[in-house]
């Protein structure tokens, strides 16, 4: 493989992918895609459905399976490090195995908390493989969010923090008014105290099973931890983005 590319694809509507991803996904001779097993294969649907929607020429589709993790692990850091090394091994065998131009469709945008950067510096520093990449940006769930809920992420000179669930269990900084909140597996947001919060929450944006509630956090949490509940049970899987905002 000469060259990768790193596609941003927007959080699964397909008219979300830009121009400059539609060439770039042109230019591919080989799509890597990364499944977490059987409970998610609506994700590489989603993937299969962009596409299909998008390439014109001829191109092959490599599937690789994500190595398993420890979800709750004490050393966090430690777990991610070490299956960070294992998905590198597996994307160092597949793309050696390939010639052209191979590319990796990464959900919104691979900046945002996203593992595919990281993984790919390993495999270049392993040195076993070598090749060029290029990264195209992506619409988020974070835009995808603010703009099905008709929203402005800040108030006029108020800043924005972006961070997980798990950051959020140790509560909001000091000064913080407007958090978003992803890869939130525990309904992190009944932690945060008051009763002059306000929540926008989405399920699976950008796809046809999109779910939006918002309201004051106090009134409206009970339903989005019932609703979640329900479409987890529903789908084997999802995926979740929420603003909460004093």
């Amino acid at each position: 493989m000469r060259e990768l590319l790193v596609i941003g694809v927007g959080a699964g509507d397909p008219d979300q992918v830009t121009i400059q991803a539609v060439k770039a996904m042109n230019r591919a001779d080989t799509f890597f895609v990364i499944g977490k097993g059987s409970e998610k294969q609506d994700l590489v649907d989603l993937r299969t459905g962009i596409l299909e929607e998008h390439v014109t020429g001829e191109y092959r589709v490599v599937e690789i399976t994500d190595p398993p993790r420890d979800r709750t692990p004490s050393d966090y850091e430690g777990v991610v490090d070490d299956w960070h090394d294992r998905r590198a091994s597996i994307f160092e065998e597949e793309f050696a195995a390939e010639a052209g131009v191979g590319a990796i469709m990464v959900w919104g945008d691979p900046s945002l908390y996203d593992s595919t950067l990281r993984i790919v510096e390993r495999v270049l520093a392993r040195g076993n493989v070598t090749f060029d990449y290029t990264v195209i940006p992506g619409v988020t769930s974070v835009q995808s969010l603010a703009a099905q809920h008709r929203i402005v992420l800040n108030r006029i000179g108020e800043s924005i923090h972006i961070t997980t669930g798990r950051k959020l269990a140790e509560g909001l900084p000091d000064g913080i008014d407007n958090a978003v909140v992803m890869l939130d597996a525990h309904c992190t947001f009944t932690e945060v105290a008051g009763d002059d919060v306000e929540i926008w929450w989405g399920a699976y944006l950008g796809t046809p099973d999109e779910v939006l509630i918002a309201g004051n956090l106090r009134e409206v949490e009970d339903d989005i931890v019932r609703v979640r509940a329900e479409l987890r049970e529903k789908h084997g899987w999802i995926m979740d983005t929420y603003l909460v905002r004093r």
